[in-house]
């Protein structure tokens, strides 16, 4: 009876520091630092190769190019551009368009591009009132402009 003890107890413990162990690499493989293109311009090299990113900007006009595997594009934050490479699966969103807020999500490579495997994009002008712009009014949040 007490070899039938010792063993269910060794085997929940490997059950339970598997859960654990996986449990802490989801966690670290997952999480990503947020930064505009700015702040990723003024991180040391080193730093932000090492991370997996999430970097915010404004999609520059005319920058998209669609190819058959992969679609390049800039984005920028004031005077930082920061040119990106997309090559997920996913197919883009459909806001995601000239002058349309982005995120691109991957790693930056020791070229100074960045390689996304995911692009998040939102249109602020998609999601404001009709006629705002016409009236000359700027559309604010809680958070600030959207503009």
């Amino acid at each position: 009876m007490r070899a039938t003890t010792w063993k269910f107890g060794i085997l929940i413990t490997l059950i339970l520091a598997t859960l654990g162990w996986l449990a802490f690499t989801g966690i670290r493989d997952s999480k990503s630092y947020f930064v505009t293109v700015a702040e990723l311009k003024r991180m040391p090299p080193g730093q932000a190769q090492a991370e997996r990113l999430r970097v915010e900007g404004t999609v520059v006009p005319g920058s998209i190019r669609k190819g058959a595997s992969e679609t390049d594009f800039r984005i920028a934050s004031g005077a930082a551009v920061l040119n990106v490479a997309y090559v997920g699966t996913d197919p883009l969103p459909d806001t995601f368009v000239n002058n349309a807020q982005a995120v691109a999500i991957g790693r930056l490579l020791p070229s100074g591009g960045f390689r996304a495997e995911g692009v998040q994009a939102k249109c602020a002008s998609k999601y404001e009132p009709k006629g705002m712009r016409a009236k000359g009014g700027a559309m604010t949040t809680a958070a600030g402009s959207m503009n």
